[in-house]
């Protein structure tokens, strides 16, 4: 499925190009999500994503497999696996940026693609969560990062490099799953209650077969 989402920074489009670029950098913006280690151009880590009871956590990688500063067009490609289940994500995400004003315009074009449970909800429901992600994303980004004296702000600090060959670890805290019931609300609700249910009626089975 096919996503596209608009935002501004309030920075010249320089300075907005290299902070949206840095993967290290802006990891922690993004909500549920945890930078691991660097390998090359690999950032490794995990995404968590929670409905009601059930909490999903997303092993995977991403890298920038496109970079043209002249235009200021960037191409992401981040792939990860479910760590409890069959269920995949891999996302390619082409980035714009323009000039607005004394900001940025940054336009996300974002082919998605998952399997497992997260699927179930539809493209309709994806679209209202991402968009409200991304607010927070941009929130935080805003608040920590593009934080007016703050040329560091939201790198985390890499632990001692390895002995020899192999990725580097990065030491950031764990971050708390994604809600997606808090995320899209009502909308989230009406599709994942009937999965709730299974799942409540599959425990009590289960319990009550141990008997």
């Amino acid at each position: 499925m096919e996503l596209n989402h608009d935002f501004t920074v309030p920075v010249p489009i320089e300075e907005a190009w290299a902070v949206l670029t840095d993967l290290e950098r802006i990891a922690p913006c993004m909500p549920g999500a945890q930078l691991q280690e660097v390998e090359g151009d690999e950032y490794r880590g995990v995404v968590k994503v929670k409905v009601g009871p059930i909490t999903a956590q997303y092993r995977g990688a991403a890298r920038i497999v496109e970079l043209d500063p002249a235009s200021h067009r960037a191409v992401l490609r981040a792939e990860g696996r479910e760590t409890r289940g069959q269920g995949t994500a891999a996302a390619t995400v082409t980035a714009e940026l323009r000039p607005d004003g004394s900001g940025t315009a940054v336009h996300l074009a974002t082919d998605l693609e998952v399997s497992g449970r997260v699927a179930q909800f539809g493209r309709g429901v994806l679209a209202e969560v991402s968009e409200k992600l991304l607010g927070q994303f941009t929130e935080e980004l805003e608040r920590t990062v593009l934080a007016p004296g703050n040329p560091d702000g939201g790198r985390p600090e890499p632990a001692p490099a390895p002995d020899g060959p192999g990725p580097r670890p990065i030491e950031a805290p764990e971050r708390p799953p994604v809600d997606l019931l808090d995320a899209a609300g009502g909308s989230v609700l009406k599709r994942v209650l009937p999965i709730l249910a299974a799942v409540v009626l599959v425990a009590i089975w289960r319990r009550r077969r141990r008997r």
